[in-house]
């Protein structure tokens, strides 16, 4: 039976990574059988993964952060913030009278990135599918620890009696939890972060599996130049420091370079790692602004990936390594566990640079086990994370909030 053609609105305020290429591999193919709208911001990355060519028309609403003060004010910048989440919230009405008012049948929402769960969810009446891609991090885990962060025991003390500063906690506190808690369906990418989100919000929500566009990022039976290829963004979550703590525990004569390819770099953590590159002596390369082609063209000359994120939700990284044809060694911990099959597509190994050092010269010195786990690798995610499927499990969802058959 052919089902309904839906009459879809997309909201997002996604700058570039990992969330926004979800979005679009769903709009393109949601595309095909359904109109679509999108609603975002101005602050959102239109470029990267661009789904425009995907809707019948955009609506974009002008918002941007207030300019934050140099020291010796910046005390003044949680204010700044504390303003910006108030104007936000209430452009979220604005938006979601001007969606309602159109008449849609389901909202398909993805994050914002000031506030992680759109507030435009509160004021909804449309029914909607909010993808949580992770939950805020920021306020329910301990950060990374880097030395570059420690504050001093003066700036510790006013942190805990700054008004603006708590205020403004509060306020994103409450937009993410009230936001998420309004949604009438909330997915998630990996069983990982479905039970973050019962843990931190108290809401079940559902695992729609991802999927990775294997047209894109596929085997082009280049020479393997013997460099170790790590990708994420240069921040203390993602851990280049446990894979270039490994990588210079290898011995110096069977040592390998690294390379990190990255979309964003926080500079404090790019001079730390560098710092940290030199004292191991590990050789490092940092690639930022690599398009597609450039991306899989490492992946294919690379010979193996390293990937080491700090309680990862689900990692597109190693999928997209195998669905290259390239063996991964990956940390056994979040998503990173749910994707890299121990032993068939790639190596898992605890969060532990001695660890890393052994699984990386297993690789480097196995080309035939090398070789095999990057043909499982591929096999097992065009089997098991193709785009379409995703896609198809998706448009089931979204039928099923409006309840149309």
């Amino acid at each position: 039976m052919v089902k309904e053609r839906l009459n879809v609105a997309v909201y997002h305020n996604l700058h570039s990574g990992g969330a926004k290429r979800t979005l679009y591999e769903e709009a393109r193919r949601l595309s095909r059988g359904h109109q679509l709208a999108l609603y975002t911001l101005s602050s959102a990355d239109q470029g990267f993964c661009d789904i425009r060519p995907y809707v019948k028309e955009m609506h974009v609403y002008d918002f941007e952060p207030g300019t934050l003060f140099h020291s010796p004010f910046g005390r003044l910048n949680q204010g700044v913030r504390l303003f910006d989440l108030i104007r936000l919230d209430h452009l979220a009405r604005r938006i979601a009278a001007d969606i309602d008012a159109d008449s849609y049948d389901v909202v398909l929402v993805h994050p914002c990135q000031y506030t992680q769960s759109p507030p435009v969810l509160r004021y909804l009446r449309t029914p909607t599918v909010y993808y949580c891609h992770e939950p805020l991090r920021e306020l329910y885990e301990t950060p990374s620890p880097r030395q570059y962060r420690k504050k001093s025991s003066t700036r510790a003390a006013l942190n805990t009696i700054d008004p603006l500063l708590r205020a403004y906690r509060l306020l994103l506190r409450y937009l993410d939890r009230a936001s998420l808690n309004s949604a009438t369906l909330v997915l998630v990418n990996s069983h990982f972060t479905r039970e973050n989100v019962r843990r931190f919000y108290g809401v079940d929500a559902t695992v729609c599996s991802h999927g990775i566009d294997t047209t894109t990022f596929r085997p082009l039976e280049l020479p393997r130049d013997g460099f170790v290829l790590s990708v994420g963004a240069l921040t203390p979550n993602k851990g280049f420091d446990t894979v270039i703590s490994g990588l210079g525990r290898i011995p110096k004569e069977w040592r390998p370079s690294l390379m990190i390819i990255s979309n964003y770099a926080e500079p404090q953590e790019r001079a730390y790692l560098e710092v940290l590159a030199k004292d191991q002596h590990v050789k490092v390369s940092i690639r930022t602004d690599v398009d597609d082609e450039a991306l899989v063209d490492a992946y294919n000359r690379a010979a193996l990936v390293a990937y080491a994120p700090v309680r990862e939700p689900l990692g597109l990284v190693p999928l997209e390594a195998m669905a290259c044809g390239t063996p991964v060694v990956g940390v056994k911990e979040g998503g990173v566990a749910e994707t890299v099959q121990h032993g068939e597509t790639g190596i898992l190994v605890e969060r532990d640079a001695e660890a890393f050092a052994q699984a990386c010269l297993r690789l480097l010195d196995d080309e035939a086990l090398a070789h095999r786990l990057g043909l499982q690798g591929r096999e097992y995610v065009c089997k098991t994370w193709g785009w379409d499927k995703a896609v198809e499990t998706l448009e089931q969802y979204l039928y099923q909030v409006t309840g149309i058959v």
